[in-house]
Parts: structure tokens; C-alpha cells; sequence
């Protein structure tokens, strides 16, 4: 039996590719794509999936009002559901587990390894005996990847000269964060050294990459990301803040993963009666 499979994420070029990968597979019928949570629960009433992969952060509704939703007679439940998401805090992944995802993977994921956890689930759920667990996969991420992980989910496109200047920014104060009360005379000074061009356009290409996120309307996105809100659209931050903000965050991440790692957390699976 072939698989039928819903991928729900706000990055049209990442669920693009997945698409393709996964449609070209061939114990694999159907890959229907949503680009926010009110299309993938439209989805969700029109056709029964055998899985559903979602990222947490969607526009509109984001990836725990679905799961929470399937618990509705109108919604055809899907035998597995699977989180890919840049987000990582326990407490989000352990509230997942509740909710019905079988497999919480933190991006970014390659297509392989998103498939072979699809096949995985389509075996287990074909095993009604088998224990039904729900697994965390975190595999161990450079710092570049992480910020990667970051920009992608704030917005900042990768082709701007903003996104670089601003990854090398975050790196450096990530390894020196007394710089930032240094900006003007040693950050931007040495970004432009590295590309070769002047402080000015680094901080104008830096200034120009937060505006785009504002502008694509992913404040919610970058809100959750963070845990809490602490900015609306029309309340932009300054380079020095947003810059701050992003290394702040992931030098806690480190720190807290120095302390605790997970590499698999179990949960009773018991199914959610409709």
C-alpha cells in the first residue's frame, strides 16, 4: 500500500523540495503540500493521510492549533504525524508528544531522513502490537546551522548581502559578547574587512535583511521562536538588538544543552478519542 502524505510549513521553497523528493519514492501515492495551518486542516477534512509532517510556526494557526484540532469529528486524523521544526525546547516537544506527533525532528532535516522516519511510522502503525513511542531526534548542529535554522524561520532570505553580514555578526558575538556594546567601532569594522566592503553598507545591508523579515510578515514566526513577544510589525528592532537577541538565544541553548541532553524521550502514545 502506498503512502499518502500532507507536509504543512510557511518555507514554500523547503516543502517544494520535499515534495519532489518524497513524490519521486515509490511505496509513495500522494505528497499534498500547505503553506499555513488553516490549509493543512482544509486538507485534513478533504482527504485522510497516512502521515502529516508540520512545522510548529505556521501563519495563521500554527502547528499545535492542528494538532489539537484532529481531535475533531470533521478532521480525518492521519495514522502518524511527525514535527519538523527549528524549535527544540523540551517543554514544546514533550507538548507535541501529547498531542499525537510520533516523531519530533529539529531541522534543518535532510529528505532522506525525513523519509526513512515516515517508513519507519508507516511500519510501526502497520504492527498494531508494536509500542507506540513518541522520538525526539536532535542530531548535534554547527553554530552555522543553527543560525541558519534561525533566518530561515524569521524570513531573512538567503540571497541578500544582509544574511551573510548578518551571520557573521551573530558568530561574532556569539564568541565575544562584550563586542556588541562595540558596533560602530570594531563589528562592523571587521564584518567589512572579512566581504571586503565598508562599515556603512554593512550596517545598511544589516538593517535592510530586518526589514525584510518585518516586511514578509513573519512576526509572529520570529515571537515564537523566541518564547514570548516582544515585538510587533510596526516595532523593528535596532541591528544592535536583533543581533544580540539571536546570539543571546543560542548561547542559552548551548548552556542549557551542556546540562541536559535528550537524545530520545518516551511518552504514552494511548490514541486521543475523537
Amino acid at each position: 500500500m502506498k503512502a499518502k502524505i500532507l507536509i504543512a510549513d510557511g518555507n514554500q521553497s523547503y516543502i517544494a523540495s520535499m515534495q519532489e523528493f518524497l513524490t519521486a519514492q515509490d511505496n509513495v501515492a500522494l505528497v499534498d503540500i500547505a503553506n499555513d495551518g488553516a490549509e493543512a486542516l482544509s486538507a485534513l477534512r478533504r482527504e485522510r493521510y497516512d502521515v502529516l509532517v508540520t512545522d510548529l510556526i505556521l501563519p495563521h494557526m500554527d502547528g499545535f492549533y492542528v494538532l489539537e484540532q484532529l481531535r475533531s469529528s470533521t478532521i480525518n486524523s492521519p495514522s502518524a504525524i511527525i514535527i519538523v521544526s527549528a524549535l527544540r525546547h523540551e517543554d514544546m516537544v514533550r507538548r507535541a508528544c501529547s498531542l499525537g506527533a510520533k516523531y519530533y525532528m529539529v531541522k534543518p532535516v535532510e529528505p532522506e531522513t525525513l523519509y526513512k522516519r515516515i517508513n519507519e511510522l508507516i511500519e510501526a502503525t502497520s504492527v498494531p502490537e508494536k509500542s507506540q513511542t513518541c522520538a525526539f531526534s536532535s542530531s548535534p548542529r554547527t553554530l552555522d546551522e543553527k543560525i541558519t535554522s534561525i533566518f530561515l524561520t524569521i524570513g531573512i532570505p538567503a540571497h541578500i548581502k544582509g544574511y551573510h553580514y548578518l551571520r557573521c555578526a551573530v558568530r561574532m558575538i556569539y564568541a565575544h559578547p562584550d563586542m556588541i556594546n562595540r558596533i560602530t567601532k570594531e563589528l562592523y569594522p571587521g564584518i567589512a574587512m572579512q566581504f571586503q566592503t565598508s562599515p556603512s553598507k554593512v550596517e545598511r545591508a544589516i538593517r535592510h535583511a530586518i526589514e525584510v523579515a518585518w516586511t514578509r510578515g513573519k512576526i509572529e514566526n520570529i515571537n515564537q521562536l523566541f518564547g514570548y513577544n516582544i515585538y510587533n510589525k510596526n516595532d523593528k528592532p535596532t541591528n544592535g538588538e536583533f543581533i544580540a537577541l539571536i546570539a543571546d538565544k543560542l548561547l542559552i541553548e548551548d548552556a542549557r544543552d551542556r546540562n541536559y541532553r535528550v537524545d530520545v524521550l518516551k511518552f504514552d502514545a494511548t490514541p486521543v478519542s475523537k
